[in-house]
């Protein structure tokens, strides 16, 4: 795809994504985005063509550092509630809830039976989200072991990135393996009905960030403004199922 191409079809996205929240802020419908995925997979990236043109005061994008000592002895969902969208607005976790089941199971930071008792109650928590409203939609950003080392290593050399290497990109190619095992059982096992999860295949980011941005306009924009969107490449952006974990569409 050359730049001029993506640009256009960016901006005819971006477009109806403006459109999509004055819908929304006129009838007071709730949007909350979950974008999880390996380090280096584009997450911010995309939240940046999303929010490009949106309304500041009625977007939010969510990333928030590790919990305090307070926050420990909380209810594991309740920092995250806090959070949540009133009427008219769109909120964004670039990584959310999902932490418990990604990199505290690989780097240790909860124990077993909290990782646990997160599996059990994250479905019956995302229910009780979308039946009072809110519209959820949860994307994994999936990239491959190589395109992870070329994006880590460029944060390390480029001065404009510095702020988003993280001590964790240290390990993400040691533990890849671990992180691939704690990635099919959180799909498994949260994967439902009424909050699916749909995958991304990103090595290649600006068909990444033009996918993600059809799929959450068809999945939350009126329906005059869905219909015309096409619906991404099912190549790179399908409903997870179990079988992709083993026939090569989730990066192993």
């Amino acid at each position: 795809m050359s730049h001029q191409d993506y640009q256009a079809e960016l901006e005819t996205l971006q477009v109806a994504l403006v459109r999509t929240q004055a819908a929304a802020m006129k009838s007071g419908e709730r949007i909350v985005l979950v974008l999880e995925g390996r380090d280096g997979a584009g997450k911010d990236g995309s939240i940046k063509r999303i929010t490009e043109h949106l309304s500041v005061r009625q977007t939010r994008t969510v990333a928030l550092p590790k919990p305090s000592d307070r926050e420990r002895t909380q209810w594991y969902f309740q920092r995250y509630m806090a959070h949540l969208p009133a009427a008219g607005e769109f909120v964004i976790f670039n990584r959310s809830w999902y932490n418990r089941a990604g990199v505290e199971v690989v780097m240790g930071f909860s124990t077993p039976e909290e990782q646990a008792i997160f599996l059990r109650d994250t479905p019956d928590f995302e229910r009780m989200l979308v039946e009072n409203g809110i519209r959820l939609v949860k994307l994994w950003l999936d990239i491959s072991k190589d395109e992870q080392a070329r994006r880590l290593e460029s944060r390390r050399t480029d001065p404009l990135k510095a702020l988003k290497v993280s001590d964790m990109d240290k390990v993400a190619q040691k533990k890849w393996s671990e992180y691939s095992d704690a990635r099919d059982r959180m799909l498994s096992l949260t994967h439902t009905q009424l909050a699916p999860w749909h995958v991304v295949r990103a090595d290649d980011k600006k068909k990444a960030r033009l996918a993600i941005i059809r799929h959450l306009l068809r999945e939350v924009a009126p329906k005059k403004i869905a219909a015309k969107v096409d619906a991404p490449d099912p190549k790179l952006l399908f409903p997870f199922e179990a079988s992709a974990i083993e026939d090569g569409r989730l990066s192993r």
